[in-house]
């Protein structure tokens, strides 16, 4: 027997700097930001990097995190205090750190009333220069990967020994009381252990049997206690192959040469029961999609079945007979259920699934001592339901039917991609105060939509600048969400083509009427030379570039009627540009705005 053990350094980095400097493949780091946003109306807290498209690493609203626009290097790895809109405490958790997450990392906080704070906090992450390596080959008995640590002085400590680029990324993890392995890879079932007192010790080494290569990778040696301290440590571990890789390849070739089309048949027949990653896709708005997980194994009857997402939250928990509904994460109360019709039948079954459950599934079965039985995979893809107009029609409708029973105390809200209320509806009233003031007047639900469940929006004359995603969420009078459906609106810019020479062109836009007599309503082109500004039944020429001086023109009475289009005399290729109309309120803030394309033929 052959023991490899590898001794490595402690690495700790204060989490608190204004400018931040630590390592590839740290834990994490917390980047702070504070601000009194108790008072604040409606606040949102934005995350970003404007060196990234998108720019958004991490968003909260006030009822939950809204992550439709993050950047895909930061799924699944980014988190905030669940109280922070109420504390103040705004400061983002940015998990297993890359060398990609250098930048600059901007927290914006913005209320309805466009009111904005911003503080900016560099991170630079290096490249480690703390992991020691070993090399040794595959079918090796053990390897002992050595981390100590006075345990001894923390509070109920954990610890867990990781690995970044898996999923799930868990290899050991020990508690006070036991192992914890509910959350382990599959890859080392059965192959890994530590010493039965490794807590009370601090000799934390993990012992890894039947070596593989699929071993290979960087071990993270991670201990934290229930204050959050964290101290890491890094192992790079190499697994190589005793035999040249052509012999392999030749076994495995005739091996599927002999049992390949008896394997395919099998496969296609019970792809539930050999599948590791199934595949579902539903349209969002469905009434409840099914998670399959069958299995061959025969289940003892004091089994334990526990399905979890993709951020290791708890979905359902079933045991002896009954459902442990305490255990459940609260984002999937009330929403699932396990049938159990068929022996070895586990599938779950999703009620009003969103694009926001979309991700990987996992379904574990236990024995009574805690021991793995099966395990599969599923993954959850939810369509979000698009609506497509040209730009200039009168109203468009957002479609939002939902059969779950709503009391009459619900409230309905439809809110856009930036979080702004659209319109919100509560006890057979529209309470249209909420509503953010590009939308005042523009907005509509239809009459008796807690009987029928149709809460379809109708928003009037859309333009191509408007929040494309548009989500409808009804709460419980205690605020506990009943269901929540997302649209995607694309509106076609609007286009005009006229010849050269022509005597004139109109640029339309027609919105709501009545505007407030103090609106301004400004005209500018693409190159942001200002074509147009109209302002108390008057046009301030002196504000035009001279290239539009006594080439433009706006009708009467515009703001009573709402028609705000404007007539661009003689017209020649030199005018072939975007044209952006825009509506300011007497404070300054954007009422409506529209933009025409003008080709113009030579």
């Amino acid at each position: 027997m052959k023991m490899f053990v590898v001794f490595v350094t402690l690495v700790h980095v204060s989490q608190h700097a204004s400018a931040v400097e630590l390592y590839e493949g740290e834990e994490f780091v917390l980047l702070p930001c504070e601000y009194q946003t108790a008072e604040l109306d409606d606040p949102t807290v934005v995350w970003s990097r404007y060196d990234l498209n998108p720019p958004t690493v991490h968003q909260r609203h006030q009822e939950d995190d809204e992550l439709t626009y993050q950047n895909q290097l930061y799924s699944g790895r980014t988190s905030m205090m669940p109280d922070a809109l109420g504390t103040g405490h705004l400061s983002l958790k940015l998990t297993k750190l890359q060398l990609s997450d250098s930048g600059t990392y901007t927290c914006t906080v913005r209320t309805q009333g466009g009111r904005q704070r911003v503080r900016n906090i560099p991170l630079k992450v290096k490249v480690s220069q703390h992991a020691s390596a070993v090399e040794l080959y595959e079918g090796e008995e053990f390897v002992l990967l050595p981390c100590e640590f006075q345990t001894f002085e923390m509070k109920d400590p954990t610890v867990v020994w990781s690995r970044g680029d898996l999923s799930p990324p868990t290899v050991h993890q020990r508690q006070q009381e036991r192992d914890k392995l509910t959350y382990q890879n599959q890859l080392y079932s059965g192959r890994t252990s530590m010493m039965p007192d490794a807590l009370k010790t601090g000799d934390l080494s993990l012992n890894l049997t039947k070596l593989r290569l699929s071993d290979s990778g960087t071990y993270t040696c991670t201990a934290r206690e229930l204050g959050g301290r964290w101290r890491v440590r890094n192992i790079e571990l190499k697994v190589k192959e005793r035999f040249p890789y052509w012999s392999k390849v030749l076994l495995v070739l005739l091996v599927l040469l002999a049992v390949g089309l008896v394997a395919g048949g099998l496969l296609v027949h019970f792809r539930h029961y050999f599948m590791s990653v199934y595949q579902v896709e539903v349209e969002e708005g469905v009434e409840s999609v099914l998670l399959p997980c069958k299995t061959t194994v025969r289940l003892p009857e004091d089994v334990t079945v526990e399905w979890w997402d993709g951020g290791y939250r708890t979905v359902h928990e079933y045991q002896k007979d009954s459902d442990r509904s305490g255990e459940q994460d609260q984002v999937y109360r009330d929403r699932t259920e396990m049938k159990l019709l068929k022996p070895g039948d586990l599938s779950l079954t999703l009620k009003s699934p969103t694009d926001r459950d979309g991700g990987i599934y996992t379904c574990t079965a236990y024995s009574r001592k805690g021991d793995i039985l099966m395990r599969k995979q599923v993954e959850l893809r939810v369509k979000v339901y698009q609506v497509e107009v040209e730009e200039g029609v009168e109203s468009v409708l957002l479609p939002c039917k939902t059969t779950v029973h709503l009391p009459k105390d619900v409230t309905v809200k439809w809110r856009d991609g930036g979080y702004r209320k659209v319109h919100v509806y509560q006890k057979d009233s529209d309470r249209s105060g909420e509503q953010h003031q590009v939308y005042r007047d523009r907005t509509e639900m239809k009459e008796d939509l807690l009987r029928t469940g149709d809460l379809s929006l109708t928003l009037k004359y859309p333009t191509d600048t408007v929040r494309n995603t548009y989500i409808c969420t009804a709460y419980s009078r205690e605020r506990r969400i009943l269901m929540e459906k997302k649209v995607k609106l694309r509106v076609k810019a609007c286009q005009v083509e006229v010849d050269s020479g022509v005597e004139s062109v109109l640029l339309p836009f027609n919105t709501t009427a009545d505007l407030p007599e103090d609106t301004e309503v400004k005209w500018r082109d693409g190159d942001n030379r200002t074509v147009h500004v109209y302002q108390k039944d008057s046009d301030r020429s002196g504000e035009q570039d001279q290239v539009y001086r006594g080439r433009t023109e706006m009708k009467e009475d515009l703001l009573r009627t709402g028609d705000l289009s404007l007539t661009l005399k003689s017209p020649t290729v030199r005018d072939r540009n975007t044209y952006t109309c825009t509506v300011y309120s007497r404070k300054g803030r954007i009422l409506r705005e529209k933009t025409v394309q003008l080709k113009v033929k030579g």
